[in-house]
């Protein structure tokens, strides 16, 4: 991993490691190694709660992903020293056991596929070698997971489907895709918050609210570990469920 001052710092979990490296003028990045991917983002995402537990002085973005964290912050309030020393001494304290990720919350959230929805539902059907129908039933058929929040807005990325194989992108991507659309990526899966550009496939849009304030904190009803139950609905149902909110499921 790149440095700008090259100083690199490791921290020993129960299993593998945890390494912690300065980024730009005003980030440091702390990278779990050595794991499996389940431990690795169990571990980035505790190490966040744990360092945004300790209300550093400066910190004013903390951004893990699937097994690295990012942490930004204001070189005038606090520096790169005061930041490694805080993340190592909360990667050790996780090391000293296991981590235990927040209780997941399902919500469920209908879908019409296909057509002016799912533009692209023929297209990767095609892809994959299966039917529009076979998509659909492996899109809805188990809950994903959400892993990280991504762009734009706090988009849920999401362990995909069980796909026989990843999804390419589109060759050219849209310069407008609509909130609520339902996309797939790789081995990935999303929901489009809010309008803006974006290349993943379009499998079915959700009439629900995503994203309800973007002053809202926190920003999102869902969070890392959360998982989304997907519906498929016919587009006469569409006008039932307009305009309303995420909501977590309690059965």
């Amino acid at each position: 991993m790149d440095s700008s001052t090259g100083v690199v710092d490791g921290a020993d979990t129960a299993r593998g490691s945890v390494l912690i490296v300065d980024c730009g003028d005003s980030g440091v990045v702390a990278k779990a190694v050595g794991m499996d991917a389940e431990r690795a983002w169990q571990t980035v995402h505790g190490l966040a709660d744990a360092f945004d537990a300790v209300r550093l002085a400066g910190v004013h973005g903390i951004v893990p992903t699937y097994d690295s964290l990012l942490v930004e912050f204001d070189c005038a309030d606090t520096d790169h020293d005061t930041v490694r020393r805080v993340l190592r001494h909360e990667a050790d304290r996780l090391g000293e056991g296991p981590v235990t990720p927040p209780a997941a919350r399902c919500f469920v959230v209908p879908v019409v596929y296909g057509g002016e929805f799912g533009p692209d539902l023929p297209v990767v059907a095609e892809q994959l070698g299966l039917s529009e129908r076979e998509v659909v039933e492996l899109h809805s058929a188990a809950d994903l997971t959400v892993r990280c929040l991504g762009a734009p807005a706090g988009a849920p990325m999401m362990d995909g489907p069980a796909f026989p194989r990843p999804v390419p992108r589109l060759s050219s991507p849209r310069t407008r895709v609509l909130p609520g659309s339902v996309a797939v990526a790789g081995r990935q899966a999303v929901i489009c918050p809010m309008p803006s550009p974006g290349g993943w496939p379009l499998l079915g849009r959700t009439p629900l609210r995503v994203l309800e304030d973007l002053d809202a904190d926190p920003l999102t009803a869902y969070r890392p570990g959360d998982t989304f139950r997907f519906v498929p609905i016919t587009p006469e149902r569409w006008d039932d469920h307009a305009g309303r909110s995420l909501a977590v499921s309690h059965g």
